[in-house]
């Protein structure tokens, strides 16, 4: 293998990960405020008066300049797994107003900005009796020496968080510890792995030390910075659950717990713009021969050998955690592959040159659908791996993403950070009603909007047809909203439906209507979205055609309980022929909170599809739901807008247990 390529994905699957950190140390304490108290979020320190926050019993106020904004209830597993570049993003939406006493409660965030600027996530962990207690960090302050503080022990790949069934570190494998004050400030700096030196176990100041069953195990470090260290688990670390501890400058942090598992693959992925973006994040692969990376400009083929780079197959003993190697062995881990839904067979699965870094060999097989999005999965024993998606096109180049219709350069060409758009859309609801019946809803919705901070909004599944996706539910970065005026808009559909949808909430830019039983016949119908004109947007006209008969879900009740470990068989009739149905759900830990979802794409008239049983073991047990819908969409044009949809959406959704 051409080692300056390895070092390239190397520095893919890893420092990509780290160019928006921060040179200077974060602050992150734990704190209690008592009534009337006030916090300095830039030293932690608790005043009678100024700071940056006031707690008077009843509500959390911004002091001074400083400003808040808040989330709702995130909860610790996201609040700890989101980047510091989602907090900078949704900071200049804070204001000086009060959060009320009502919405902080265990699990809430909010965004702080300092009266200095600086910026700080803060978690509610307790409210009660007056007292409440809040969990912080503020980014870029010089917090000066003090005893470094681990938050998060995740796959560097994967990033699964604790307390979803795929979570965990194997042996031999890549992983990050996330927290405070834990090396030397500075631009992290990936550390040569050539004999005779290799990774080194002490680096800026920084080391690690590992204990599971009596066994002590020191990960030699690829990179640190005051907030991420990446390690290599020794691949003498037992199977357990045990801790690890930071020790930086001579001062030790608390233990955080690790667990330590067989296997528990993570498969790298990377941005084609630059920052996390679900539109444009892909895996990382090469081409077998020529080591050139696949791209939405370069899509996999048919036929092709590519490499998968990952890490976490599992223990290597045979070649070395901290040294390169010319000689890289198999790691024969059981484990399948599915490829767009396609099992698909290993030519080898192992080491990289790389200590920590697997790779997995294969020939795309023929029958892969091709797409922009096509997933690829691997699970070994009944853990499954993060999904990625690859671009796949019959004999390379561009990918083509049969939902739009777009091609990959034009994906990345009109991926935008600022957007002004249009919407109009159509929508029946079949719910569970009260006494197990059930109960549709109509309505029709426009929003004319711009839309700024879209690239780190976006953190959906995203999914070519024939493939399901699984993954964390992890918010985006918080969009900043400004009307548009389009004038009034109407709607005139079936048996002589004509409405005139009302402002919604007083938003401008924003309408709704909601429409009789009826409105939205099983037999379908044409349907015609008018607006006036505005200020903002000009005058536009466009329908919608729902076929007949509209989508119907027809065994609703195999999704009442789900066994995680069988496939979920999904029948439907009806819906629009050339469109798509989305099968789709989620699934909230009984035990720890976490929530992951899943979604799959399939062509309407196929009428029926098994979620694979795999996807699903990326579910945590515990209860959700699960939906089919028919998403019908085009485009219309109207001047002032830079992209126009009209859109129509039949869906069925029931209450899930998953088990």
């Amino acid at each position: 293998m051409n080692e300056s390529l390895a070092a390239r994905i190397i520095g893919l699957a890893v420092v990509a990960l780290m160019s928006s950190m921060a040179a200077l140390a974060d602050l992150s304490e734990n704190t209690v405020l008592q009534s009337n108290t006030a916090l300095n979020l830039e030293t932690g320190a608790i005043v009678s008066a100024g700071g940056d926050i006031l707690w008077n019993g009843s509500t959390i106020a911004p002091q001074g300049s400083a400003k808040l904004s808040n989330l709702g209830n995130l909860g610790a597993t996201n609040f700890n797994g989101l980047p510091q570049s989602y907090w900078v993003s949704i900071a200049p939406g804070a204001k000086s107003t009060p959060i009320a006493a009502n919405l902080l409660v265990g699990g809430d965030a909010f965004v702080a900005v300092t009266n200095s600027g600086k910026i700080a996530k803060v978690l509610v962990t307790a409210n009660s009796g007056g007292v409440i207690s809040l969990q912080f960090t503020t980014f870029g302050v010089s917090a000066g020496p003090g005893v470094p503080t681990i938050t998060q022990v995740l796959n560097n790949s994967s990033r699964i968080p604790v307390g979803l069934p795929n979570y965990g570190i194997a042996p031999s494998s890549l992983f990050v510890v996330i927290g405070s004050g834990l090396a030397d400030p500075g631009v992290p700096v990936l550390q040569d792995t050539q004999a005779p030196g290799g990774l080194p176990l002490t680096l800026n100041g920084a080391s690690l030390t590992v204990v599971v069953n009596n066994v002590t195990t020191h990960p030699a470090l690829y990179y640190t910075s005051p907030t991420q260290l990446a390690a290599v688990l020794p691949a003498a670390t037992p199977v357990g659950t045990g801790t690890l501890t930071v020790t930086y400058n001579g001062a030790t942090s608390a233990p955080a717990p690790i667990q330590v598992v067989p296997s528990a693959l993570g498969i790298n992925s990377y941005s084609q713009l630059g920052v996390s973006n679900s539109n444009v994040n892909v895996g990382v692969a090469t081409d077998a021969f020529t080591g050139a990376v696949l791209t939405f400009s370069n899509s996999g083929s048919p036929g092709q050998t590519i490499v998968v780079w990952s890490t976490g197959l599992g223990a290597d003993p045979a070649d070395s955690d901290t040294t390169y190697t010319s000689t890289p062995h198999a790691v024969n881990t059981p484990m399948q592959v599915y490829f767009g839904g396609v099992l698909t067979p290993v030519i080898y699965q192992g080491a990289s040159t790389y200590p920590g870094v697997n790779v997995i060999i294969f020939t795309i097989p023929a029958s892969v659908p091709t797409g922009c999005y096509v997933p690829l999965v691997a699970v070994t024993g009944t853990v499954i791996s993060n999904v990625v998606t690859f671009p796949i096109n019959s004999g390379g180049g561009a990918c083509v993403d049969a939902t739009s219709g777009l091609n990959g350069n034009q994906i990345l060409r009109n991926t935008q950070d600022t957007l002004k758009t249009g919407l109009v859309s159509l929508v029946q609801t079949n719910s569970p009603g009260s006494a197990g019946t059930r109960a549709t809803s109509n309505s029709a919705n426009a929003a004319f909007q711009k839309y700024s901070g879209l690239l780190a909004a976006a953190t959906g599944l995203m999914v070519s047809p024939g493939g399901c996706v699984v993954g964390p539910v992890v918010p985006g970065g918080q969009l900043i909203l400004v009307g548009l005026d389009a004038g009034t808009i109407t709607l005139a559909g079936p048996a002589g439906l004509a409405v005139t949808l009302g402002s919604q909430f007083g938003i401008k830019g924003a309408f709704t209507a909601t429409l009789a039983v009826g409105s939205i016949p099983s037999s379908g119908g044409t349907f015609t979205f008018k607006g006036s004109g505005g200020a903002d947007v000009g005058s536009f006209t466009t329908t919608i055609t729902l076929s007949n008969p509209i989508l119907t879900w027809t065994n609703l009740s195999a999704a009442a309980t789900v066994d995680r470990t069988q496939g979920l068989p999904v029948s439907w009739t009806g819906g629009n022929p050339g469109t798509y149905v989305v099968i789709s759900g989620t699934s909230t830990s009984t035990a720890s909170g976490a929530i992951a979802g899943f979604t799959c794409r399939i062509a309407a008239e196929a009428g029926q599809f098994t979620v694979p049983s795999y996807i699903l073991l990326g579910l945590p047990t515990g209860n959700g739901g699960a939906a089919v819908q028919n998403d019908i969409f085009s485009t219309f044009s109207a001047t002032g807008l830079d992209a126009a949809t009209a859109g129509g959406a039949i869906s069925h959704n029931v209450t899930s247990a998953y088990r």
